[in-house]
C-alpha cells in the first residue's frame, strides 16, 4: 500500500476552481504501481467521484462528468483533481485512496485519508 496525503482544499465562489493533490507520503516509490481514485463525504454519505489508473484511464460519476478532472504525476508522486463550475453540492471532504480498476470500477485497496475541505459558498 502507499500512504496519501490531500491538501489544497479551501471556500470558492460559485462558478470557482480548486485544484486539490493527492501526494505520496513518506516515500512514493510504490505510487505508480497503484491506481488512484477519489471520493467526497457530507456527513456519513461517501461518493466515489473520479479515479485514474497506471495508464492513465480515467473514470468520473455523473455528477462531475465534465467539470472536474483527475490527472497524475508519477514523477512527483501526486496525483490531482482539477475542479472547474463549482456548485454548492460540491462542498464535501474530498478523499484519495490507492486500489485497483476492475471492470470498469475502482476498488479501493488502501485505507481513505482524512482527506481535504471544500466548501462553495458566496
Amino acid at each position: 500500500q502507499v500512504h496519501l496525503v490531500e491538501s489544497g482544499g479551501g471556500l470558492v465562489q460559485p462558478g470557482g476552481s480548486l485544484r486539490l493533490s493527492c501526494a505520496a507520503s513518506p516515500s512514493g516509490r510504490q505510487f505508480k504501481r497503484y491506481d488512484i481514485g477519489w471520493s467526497r463525504q457530507v456527513g456519513g454519505e461517501r461518493e466515489f467521484i473520479a479515479s485514474i489508473s497506471t495508464r492513465n484511464m480515467t473514470i468520473y460519476s455523473d455528477s462531475v462528468k465534465g467539470r472536474f478532472t483527475i490527472s497524475r504525476d508519477n514523477a512527483k508522486n501526486t496525483a490531482y483533481l482539477q475542479m472547474n463550475n463549482l456548485k454548492p453540492e460540491d462542498s464535501a471532504v474530498y478523499s484519495c485512496v490507492s486500489g485497483e480498476v476492475d471492470s470498469g470500477e475502482f476498488h479501493p485497496i488502501g485505507v481513505w485519508g482524512q482527506g481535504t475541505l471544500v466548501s462553495v459558498s458566496s
